[in-house]
């Protein structure tokens, strides 16, 4: 589906946009520890990276909305 090829590009530029933000408050963060950002108090209260972490939650709630859509109008 293009729409979902769409999504998983989206998805992926956020990610990269939110470790490279989350790097510049915490050198050396990873992937995986963005994951939990409760795990570090100075990201859990930065408003700045918890808006970009709300931008990509937004984005995977949509595609699934989307996804949902499609599967009961198909199926």
């Amino acid at each position: 589906m293009q729409f979902e090829k769409l999504f998983d590009e989206l998805i992926e530029q956020q990610e990269k946009k939110l470790l490279r933000d989350a790097s510049k408050i915490i050198p050396n963060i990873t992937s995986d520890d963005i994951l939990q950002p409760n795990d570090f108090p100075e990201l859990e209260n930065h408003p700045h990276f918890r808006y970009e972490e709300g931008v990509l939650k937004g984005l995977h709630t949509a595609k699934m909305a989307c996804l949902a859509k499609l599967k009961t109008r198909d199926g």
